[in-house]
């Protein structure tokens, strides 16, 4: 069969992948400064579509705060590509590493090579960040990329597509839209990385299409993330610290506390603290432009069956400020909820929206002891001050990342990898294990004039064999 004919019976998303590997073979080890100038003109690229961005964003969640999506949305990207512009050069250089004295008087160095075509899959919360952040990485590292953005942000999502069809050809980056078909087939394409950022059940749908290919995937996901309030810390402080992570984009983050442990003496103070900080923070709450919506009917709606769940099985209701739901508006405050019980669906799903369960707790170990015997969360947080306290929870359970005395921050750390664990999540991107992740590592060995492997060659039992025996085997 020839080409024409084979390209016929491939489907759109075949053919672009197809486009975009043959461009990479044309060039398969893009130059630093290649690599510098798409960077450069996507951050320019950024900030001067930002207010498109905050206006496409707000069209898309019905009202969504401006400053919420510049400092959660467009600063990162920015502070992203900044980070890697000054490191790039250091993650590019081949890598010496020691050969050892077997194999001297080879050298052994690691060369960064591109992948080829990289695969994001971008969920509706973050979708600037969330997808031009990944693209950031794969073009460091020298790849190609295609980006299936979420059918529930189509005004985003055509400003995106302006916005890099004016830096990239289609066979370098291109962005697909589609509703859950779409999604299915392009996870299902033999990309030579797949970064799939969204729930744990569609993660587990992505692993499984990926492996059909053998194509490796990172799986940003996310799952019931904790707040331990330590029984050290002052109750106004630790909710000053975890309020914003619950608050900004109402609650939508993979990272956003899901539930607090606190001990049992203090749940009222931390309702009342609770409900005066955010007061402070939202006064006026029906017609204040700080706080954002809930991005659509489907996710609001899931969300009061899930609170009415709650209160149906016995669980109480506070809400943090005095506000009639309206489902006109999508706009819904914190809903504090005590009394909860594990048969609740508030206790067995990622909320992923303004539900903030609160679980008494004893002593400590009882409340690490809860977070061990259910699944790894992405992000952990402690309140307190006390360094042994701190040691021993970090010491004593499982997370994707930890932040003390704040919450959803140590996302924007660009010197750090970000990546979940078992249901969570797998592998890491940000930074140089973005680069890591989205690079192979291929091991030169190189030897000169001097054959040292002659010593090793049949006939075997020689005197100099023998001896290196001895030599290694010991």
């Amino acid at each position: 069969m020839n080409m024409a004919a084979n390209n016929a019976q491939q489907s759109p998303l075949q053919q672009l992948l197809q486009q975009q590997r043959q461009a990479y073979q044309s060039m398969p080890a893009p130059s630093y400064q290649s690599r510098v100038d798409k960077l450069n003109k996507l951050k320019a690229g950024l900030l001067s579509y930002s207010e498109q961005f905050v206006s496409a964003l707000a069209t898309d969640y019905g009202h969504r705060s401006a400053n919420d999506t510049m400092i959660s949305d467009i600063m990162p990207c920015v502070n992203n590509i900044n980070y890697s512009l000054k490191h790039l050069k250091s993650w590019m250089k081949p890598n010496k590493r020691h050969a050892g004295l077997l194999l001297s008087p080879s050298s052994v160095t690691v060369h960064y090579q591109p992948l080829g075509v990289v695969g994001i899959i971008v969920p509706w919360n973050f979708p600037v960040m969330l997808a031009v952040g990944p693209l950031i990485t794969a073009i460091a590292a020298g790849n190609r990329a295609m980006l299936k953005m979420s059918e529930f942000t189509p005004a985003t999502n055509q400003v995106l597509i302006r916005l890099l069809a004016e830096i990239f050809s289609q066979d370098e980056v291109a962005v697909v839209e589609g509703e859950a078909d779409v999604a299915a087939q392009f996870s299902a394409l033999p990309f030579d990385h797949l970064l799939f950022t969204g729930s744990t059940t569609v993660g587990r749908h992505v692993m499984r299409s990926a492996a059909d290919n053998l194509t490796p995937v990172t799986l940003e996901l996310g799952g019931k993330s904790p707040v331990i309030v330590a029984p050290d810390i002052d109750i106004d402080t630790a909710v000053e610290r975890l309020i914003y992570g619950k608050c900004l984009n109402a609650g939508q983050i993979c990272v956003a506390p899901d539930y607090i442990l606190c001990p049992e003496d203090k749940i009222d103070a931390l309702i009342s603290a609770y409900k005066t900080r955010f007061n402070n923070m939202y006064p006026d709450f029906a017609s204040n432009e700080d706080y954002g919506n809930v991005i659509n009917q489907r996710q609001y709606s899931r969300l009061l069956a899930v609170l009415d769940d709650a209160k149906q099985k016995g669980a109480t209701i506070h809400p943090a400020t005095e506000f009639s739901i309206d489902s006109e508006i999508r706009k819904l405050p914190t809903q504090l909820v005590t009394n909860v019980s594990a048969d609740m669906a508030i206790m067995q799903q990622e909320i992923f929206g303004p539900l903030l369960p609160i679980i008494g707790y004893k002593d400590l170990d009882e409340a690490i002891e809860y977070i061990n015997n259910n699944e790894r969360p992405l992000a952990l947080y402690i309140m307190s001050f006390d360094s042994q306290t701190q040691q021993h929870i970090i010491q004593q359970t499982h997370s994707g990342g930890v932040c003390i005395n704040e919450t959803i921050f140590h996302v924007a750390a660009d010197d750090a990898p970000f990546g979940g664990i078992g249901p969570s999540g797998m592998g890491h991107y940000h930074g140089k294990e973005g680069f890591l992740t989205f690079s192979h590592g291929k091991t030169v060995l190189k030897s000169g004039k001097f054959n040292s492997g002659l010593l090793v060659h049949p006939p075997y039992g020689t005197k100099i064999q023998a001896l290196l025996m001895k030599f290694f085997l010991r």
